[in-house]
């Protein structure tokens, strides 16, 4: 059994962005945060889902650049592979959610990026075999 604590964790960039509570085998189980203004860039996984459970504060998804959905607490989503998705903090206070990548997919993301208004990007050709470990 694996676990962890969402409130023990560091995110990558000081006060935002991801942070893993957990890791492997099976999948990859984290926590976004973005302040006010913040952006996760456009990215796409060939090989696993994403799922995003909403915490706190609201936020803007985007789906392969064209569909939008307004983030509110309770929300669930799922990005199938091959799904671009971009979330961007457009709400006066903190944004945070649950993101969980399945099956592990390590090196599996591929950033496009891309801002509302901006052409969608060129989606890379899948390849025949999962990406190799990180």
């Amino acid at each position: 059994m694996q676990s962890g604590r969402l409130d023990d964790l560091k995110p990558r960039y000081d006060d935002w962005g991801p942070a893993y509570v957990i890791q492997g085998p099976s999948s990859d189980i984290g926590l976004l945060t973005l302040r006010p203004g913040d952006e996760m860039t456009n990215h796409i996984h060939h090989f696993c889902d994403e799922s995003f459970i909403i915490l706190e504060g609201n936020a803007t998804l985007w789906v392969d650049c064209q569909r939008s959905f307004a983030l509110e607490p309770g929300d669930v989503h799922r990005c199938q592979p091959d799904e671009m998705h971009y979330f961007v903090n457009d709400s006066p206070g903190l944004f945070k959610m649950v993101f969980i990548k399945s099956p592990q997919s390590p090196g599996d993301t591929i950033n496009l990026p891309w801002t509302p208004g901006q052409p969608a990007p060129e989606v890379p050709a899948r390849p025949e075999v999962p990406a190799p470990p990180r």
